[in-house]
């Protein structure tokens, strides 16, 4: 009787198939992660206020503002330059009036950098607040950055005072009276291709002595 070999119980725990063994074992590979790098300069500038831009950015300011207030239009100035009385005369028949013959002289001057264009020229005068007459001249032109010399008489004939009779008899009686004088100028300045409406306007107080008829004193605010 043949005896049968039993394989070793060692053998069941092998696989059938041994896996192949690799000529070289693979390193392990590893990811270092790093804060991006930043040049020096640019280290310097964000731990550091930009002051180069706000420097720059208040000199463009400064520019701006002083461009404005050179260039922005402006109503002309008025000043009286002369003032002369040439006829007072009071009259009481038929009725209380007066004549008046007034030369001015009103010096325009133009601030602005542009041209300005004027319309007319208005003088009026008046009494205790109630305006006598007035005239208005021709108008005319002041280059930039100039000044024009605007030559006006008025003058009035037999104008009725009958509602101011008793403070006028009064100033006569005293001999001194005072007027108002209103000198207006209207026109427009040339802004490249638009005309921007000015207007200036000059009041003055004339003291007149009726016993010489001459102006001893005035005094003219804008």
């Amino acid at each position: 009787m043949t005896a049968v070999k039993h394989p070793d119980t060692a053998s069941y725990g092998q696989p059938l198939l041994s896996e192949p063994q690799s000529s070289y074992s693979q390193p392990p590979q590893y990811v270092i992660v790093l804060p991006p790098y930043l040049p020096h300069y640019r280290r310097r500038l964000r731990r550091e206020p930009c002051w180069g831009r706000l420097i720059c950015c208040a000199a463009v300011l400064l520019i701006l503002v002083a461009a404005g207030y050179l260039f922005w239009p402006s109503d002309p100035e008025l000043s009286v330059v002369r003032l002369n009385l040439d006829r007072l005369h009071f009259d009481a028949r038929p009725q209380i009036s007066v004549d008046i013959t007034l030369d001015t002289t009103i010096k325009v001057r133009n601030k602005d950098f542009y041209s300005l264009d004027y319309d007319s020229l208005l003088v009026g005068i008046g009494y205790r607040g109630r305006r006598l007459g007035l005239m208005t001249s021709d108008g005319g032109h002041i280059r930039a950055r100039g000044s024009s010399y605007l030559n006006s008489t008025l003058q009035l004939d037999a104008v009725e005072m009958l509602s101011d009779a008793i403070p006028l008899l009064e100033d006569l009686a005293r001999g001194s009276i005072t007027f108002d004088t209103v000198s207006e100028i209207s026109g427009k300045l040339r802004l490249f291709f638009f005309h921007v409406p000015l207007k200036a306007k000059i009041t003055c107080e004339v003291i007149v002595n009726t016993r010489n008829q001459t102006i001893t004193n005035h005094r003219c605010h804008p």
